[in-house]
């Protein structure tokens, strides 16, 4: 069963600082809601990261308990790998006629569903893989949602290497403050799947994402960046305080 699921309004992107939550299990329980959404037979779209893994591994232990068959298209090696770990057949993108539910986490969810994606580095293929999807559902813990986007979080933009200082001079152009993502267990700077650069862009807040995502896009030089402005079916949010999970649409 899916569990307690309740909506959302706006207000609930006001959070009460004095309750304390628990992030990884509110991944957990967003991720175990969101798998109950997932039939027999389907392709699904499979993302990245720390939330994304705990739906990765449900669905592995629901093929091999209960004999579900599904076809995994993953975002990244890093999905790939655990994918495979857990016994999730695979096929890439090029290799499906269709993607029935794609299943991903995000870095940050306002009131209108529009994201901010790609700590995890793999924002361009999780947008192709997302967007092509019938359903695109996103898990978050509650800390996840905000009243607008940016601020606290950049947006992270995919860059060509030989275009990089070119990009940052254009980024600054339109408001933003560009930071060359360096990587943490090797030296110098992080290289996406795809072989390109990142650059973690803040700006103060985001009033009209979807100008900002395609005044980004315009940049030349620029692959992609983690602004998924329109393309969310549903949201849903762990909640540690109730040991349950609660949606948007």
């Amino acid at each position: 069963m899916l569990g307690t699921i309740t909506s959302i309004s706006e207000a609930a992107f006001t959070l009460e600082s004095t309750k304390k939550r628990d992030a990884k299990e509110e991944k957990r329980l967003a991720a175990m809601a969101a798998v109950e959404l997932v039939k027999d037979g389907q392709v699904v779209g499979l993302g990245t990261g720390s939330t994304a893994a705990f739906v990765i591994e449900e669905l592995g232990r629901r093929v091999r308990e209960q004999g579900l068959r599904i076809q995994g298209v993953p975002t990244s090696y890093e999905a790939s790998h655990l994918a495979r770990k857990v016994g999730i057949t695979l096929r890439s993108m090029d290799n499906v006629s269709g993607i029935d539910i794609a299943i991903d986490g995000a870095d940050q969810v306002d009131p209108s569903k529009n994201l901010i994606k790609g700590g995890g580095a793999s924002h361009v293929t999780e947008k192709i893989v997302d967007g092509f999807a019938d359903r695109f559902v996103v898990i978050v813990d509650s800390s996840k949602l905000v009243p607008r986007l940016g601020g606290s979080f950049p947006v992270p933009v995919e860059v060509i290497p030989v275009a990089l200082y070119a990009v940052m001079a254009a980024v600054e152009k339109v408001g933003g403050r560009p930071e060359l993502r360096m990587a943490v267990h090797k030296a110098g700077p992080v290289i996406t799947d795809l072989g390109n650069l990142l650059l973690d862009v803040h700006f103060d807040g985001i009033d009209d994402p979807a100008a900002l995502e395609m005044r980004l896009n315009n940049i030349t030089g620029t692959v992609g960046n983690g602004l998924f402005v329109g393309m969310t079916d549903q949201v849903i949010i762990g909640d540690s305080l109730t040991g349950s999970a609660r949606w948007m649409e």
